[in-house]
């Protein structure tokens, strides 16, 4: 029972002493000095950032006065109607908080009751975003006279160093610098030309142009996007027990790709990721469902909900982290513990992307106009063919069953007919291979040298149906009978089992000969195939005659030959070329149509968000409003009613609004780790209180700031940081700087690092003679192909000229791991990998050693030394140490080889130098 504060004081004060109370309002209590103990001794073990008992939090202002489960604790100005205070004064013990505890003080409950009564105030600056330095406006530092250098990241990297009684290092040697910069902005080493060249190149800007010239290069593009698709968890496969593939997910990688070569202004690509469908890059949002999915579907309705509430849990949860560099998803259950991010702010990120499901869907490309011309060259093209074909199919003759006509098949079949006219054709199913007869286009030509599809509907033909499946999805409508559009994406599908028919009322009589239809032109389905049929045509839609039927085919199979019976073999052969000749016309026209198809989330109307308590997609509370985060960031809503697409375009110019003070800094520090091999902020992902704090915070503003004025350009960042004295510093250690700094935080030096996976592989390749720079498109596999319903990677051991393209290239599935450079510490994409770990293990040295890859790859690196140096073993060994490591050997490491290659071979030598620390690190 609870009872009124008034009636609950009544044993600690006096009647009169409460009516006086009534009269004269109490002076307001002090919340820091006499509030924030009593809630912090008494109420935040359990409503604070470790548990939230009932939803309620009491140690942050907002979080207090929203309330909990129930509603609100606190109401300003109304002690008696405040719940929180109800529960701490109620008689019944059971009722009474804080539970199995003595009750508060009398003193302690009048200052609670003033301090309710007095408003609730509570300090702006108790639990709220001013406390932490990422969440405070970006401030430009101002040039420092004492400190100069290059640029000005040098003043503000020399100020901390004398600070601390460093300083920078000389500048590195000239191959040092190319085979730096190379593979930091190219990820692949540097030819002994271009060392030579860069030598001889004494002209004072001749660093600067080899700048420019890697930065304007393609494979820039190629090396950045993998430390990208890192930060968003990006692989080409499902992950959970079945993990299978994602057949067209490189459309994501490859749209990385293209937008940092084209120096994309970052805010835009934000953008295109969030909302590509209505910025015409529709491939972008393979960001938002890149991550892991559970493509098994249980009828257990619980467990349905829970997926689909983690599916939307990680594209919230990465979304956070890419952009925003915050643990957005740790306020699923409850308010975030430690960043001011409200509970209720999870659910209206969440409703921003409630229009978006996993799976695939058409994506522009290139210019409309021009796909267009090239759409009806394709058709004008098309047609000849098919008429070429169709002249060698023998006449569908429903009088003579005799097994003259090839069998049904589920992607393409021609019902050849004398020429007659008619006004009405109708296609009757009696029989299918199983379940509801499926047709994903009819169409009817008309007869001539210039036959014309006179069924669709755009030319004004109509169709009807026996009936339609009640429960078929929206791909399957009998208005996709007729549209000019194939697969079982759009098609029809009858309402009864085995049987069904359809019928076109053409816009005019015409004179036709051939009826064309197909269950899946795709060729991904072969299910719902009518197996026996009849086709009649009309001119009134009384009198009909039958014009074909399955009787003269020959009895259906599911291997049946496609090809019809009773050719020669010179009229088999021209037959199968002229159909591959048009699948193949007809999947462009597919694709220019709708655009290939991508792994960029299938986009529906969104459903209604609800606040889930404890995150429990079993236990929805009140409907959420899609938003942002409240206490941080510029303040904006988006409109009520808005659309699935305008709530993620709003999302993300709410994240690139310039004033946001999170979205550069995260930007500009992601550009610094993989240049230095650790960020200014070593938690690139994690900008909150929990995360680190930066070692350079005026260098990492200074960024920032210029980040958002050169226009948000990337590679004007790159430019600053890689032409500074900074970066171009020796590696060579100190006593003075390890004494200080023994990890290099303060750049006394620059870090030497080992190269990741990728550009490892891509050097070993590279050096060999065998690096195939082909890019785009889909991606190489380096596991054996099988088609198991639980998806099951064996690693290749044989590699050929398909496995030899860069590694960004690889079709990379989830959770597992090539099998040689698998163990240089490549995240496997369960989940975002920022920042990867930097491992030495046995394994490593022995997979570069004696892996399959590695003997093979130094058989060929053998094979171009001695094409490129001839058969003197000196001239050998100076070849292989100038393509390794781009220099000459020195005596001792020269008598030391050559008599290596006398004793075992070239080939024992480059597998050698394949596995040397100069190899594969970078100083």
């Amino acid at each position: 029972m609870r009872l009124t504060l008034l009636l609950a004081l009544a044993p600690f004060v006096s009647s009169t002493a409460a009516a006086s109370d009534d009269r004269a309002k109490p002076p307001a209590a002090d919340f820091v000095r006499d509030v924030q103990p009593v809630l912090a001794k008494h109420c935040v073990s359990c409503h604070g950032p470790d548990k939230q008992k009932g939803g309620l939090r009491l140690d942050r202002g907002p979080d207090a006065l929203k309330g909990g489960d129930s509603g609100a604790a606190i109401v300003p100005g109304k002690p008696t109607h405040s719940p929180l205070l109800q529960r701490l004064t109620a008689e019944d013990a059971s009722e009474r908080m804080p539970p199995d505890r003595d009750p508060l003080t009398r003193a302690q409950i009048e200052t609670l009751s003033k301090w309710v009564e007095a408003g609730a105030k509570w300090p702006a600056a108790t639990g709220t975003a001013e406390q932490h330095w990422a969440f405070v406006p970006v401030k430009r530092p101002p040039p420092d006279p004492k400190h100069p250098g290059r640029n000005p990241i040098d003043a503000l990297v020399t100020a901390k160093l004398s600070g601390n009684g460093l300083s920078l290092s000389p500048e590195a040697d000239r191959r040092t610098l190319l085979r730096r910069l190379k593979f930091d902005l190219l990820g692949l080493p540097p030819t002994p030309e271009e060392v030579e060249a860069f030598a001889a190149d004494k002209s004072p800007d001749a660093y600067e142009k080899l700048v420019d010239r890697y930065l304007a290069s393609p494979h820039y593009g190629e090396r950045w996007a993998r430390h990208w698709l890192d930060a968003v968890r990006f692989a080409e496969s499902n992950g959970f027990e079945t993990n299978q593939p994602r057949p067209n997910a490189w459309h994501y990688r490859d749209y990385v790709i293209t937008a940092l070569n084209d120096d994309k202004p970052y805010d835009l690509f934000v953008r295109e990721q969030l909302a590509g469908d209505l910025l015409g890059a529709d491939a972008a949002t393979g960001f938002i469902v890149g991550g892991a999915w559970d493509e098994v579907k249980s009828p257990d309705t619980t467990l349905t909900l829970n997926q689909r509430a983690d599916e939307l849990h990680d594209m919230v949860g990465t979304t956070g982290a890419a952009f925003l560099g915050l643990s957005v998803a740790c306020a699923r259950c409850h308010s975030h513990k430690f960043d001011p991010i409200p509970q209720l702010d999870y659910y209206r990120i969440k409703a921003v992307f409630a229009d978006v499901q996993h799976g695939e869907r058409p994506v522009r490309t290139g210019d409309p106009v021009a796909r267009a011309k090239e759409a009806d060259r394709l058709r004008a093209q098309l047609a000849t063919l098919e008429q070429q074909l169709a002249a060698l199919e023998p006449l569908a003759d429903p009088v003579a069953p005799d097994a003259r006509r090839a069998a049904v098949n589920p992607k393409r079949n021609t019902d050849r007919i004398k020429p007659t006219r008619a006004k009405f054709v109708r296609f009757v199913v009696f029989e299918t291979n199983n379940l509801e007869p499926c047709i994903d286009e009819l169409e009817v030509f008309s007869a001539g040298p210039q036959p014309v599809n006179v069924a669709r509907a755009s030319t004004g033909a109509k169709a009807t149906a026996s009936g339609t499946y009640p429960g078929a999805p929206n791909i399957h409508a009998l208005a996709f009978l007729n549209d000019g559009r194939y697969g079982n994406g759009r098609s029809w599908i009858s309402n009864r089992s085995g049987r069904g028919w359809v019928e076109l009322e053409l816009a005019e009589p015409a004179l036709i000969d051939r009826v064309v239809w197909g269950r899946d032109r795709e060729g991904r389905f072969a299910d719902r195939l009518p197996t026996r049929y009849r086709i009649d045509v009309s001119l009134d839609r009384e009198s009909w005659s039958v014009v074909a039927s399955s009787d003269d085919r020959a009895p259906f199979a599911k291997d049946a030959a496609l090809v019809p019976g009773g050719l020669t073999a010179t009229e088999k052969a021209t037959w199968v070329a002229l159909a591959q000749q048009i699948d193949g016309l007809r999947q462009k026209l597919t694709d220019l149509d709708r655009g290939p198809v991508a792994y960029a989330g299938r986009l529906v109307p969104p459903e209604v968000t609800y606040r889930l308590h404890r995150g429990d997609a079993t236990q929805p509370r009140e409907a959420v409003g899609p938003g942002a985060l409240t206490e941080l960031g510029p303040k904006f809503d988006i409109p009520e009613g808005a659309s699935g697409p305008e709530r993620r375009l709003a999302l993300a110019r709410w994240i690139t609004d310039p004033r946001h003070p999170l979205t550069a800094r995260v930007a500009v520090n992601r550009l610094w780790q993989h240049h230095f091999g650790t960020g200014i902020v070593d938690t690139p992902s994690d900008f909150g209180r929990n995360g680190a704090k930066p070692s350079h915070p005026e260098l990492l503003d200074w960024l920032a700031s210029e980040l958002v004025e050169r226009a948000w350009s990337q590679k004007a960042v790159h430019k600053l940081i890689v032409t500074s004295a900074t970066y171009r510093q020796a590696s060579a250690a100190r006593a003075d700087g390890l004494a200080k700094d023994a990890q290099s935080r303060l750049l006394w030096r620059y870090p030497p690092r080992r190269i990741e996976a990728e550009p490892l592989r891509d050097a070993v390749l590279f050096v060999s003679g065998k690096l195939d720079l082909t890019m785009g498109g889909p991606g190489f596999d380096l596991f054996e192909p099988n088609g198991n319903y639980v998806k099951v990677y064996a690693p290749k051991k044989q590699f050929g000229p398909a496995e030899f393209r860069r590694m960004i290239y690889q079709h990379k599935p989830r959770m597992q791991l090539d099998d040689t450079f698998g163990v240089f510490d490549c995240p496997d994409a369960g989940q975002i990998a920022p920042k990867r770990n930097v491992s030495t293990t046995p394994l490593q040295a022995l997979n570069l050693l004696n892996s399959s890859f590695a003997l093979q790859q130094a058989d060929f690196f053998a094979d171009r030394v001695r094409k490129e140096a001839g058969a003197d073993v000196g001239a050998q060994v100076k070849r292989v140490f100038a393509l390794a490591f781009q220099r000459p050997p020195s005596a001792k490491e020269s008598s030391a080889a050559v008599t290596l290659v006398r004793e075992h071979g070239l080939a024992a030598l480059c597998r050698a130098v394949l596995n040397a620390n100069e190899f594969v690190f970078v100083d």
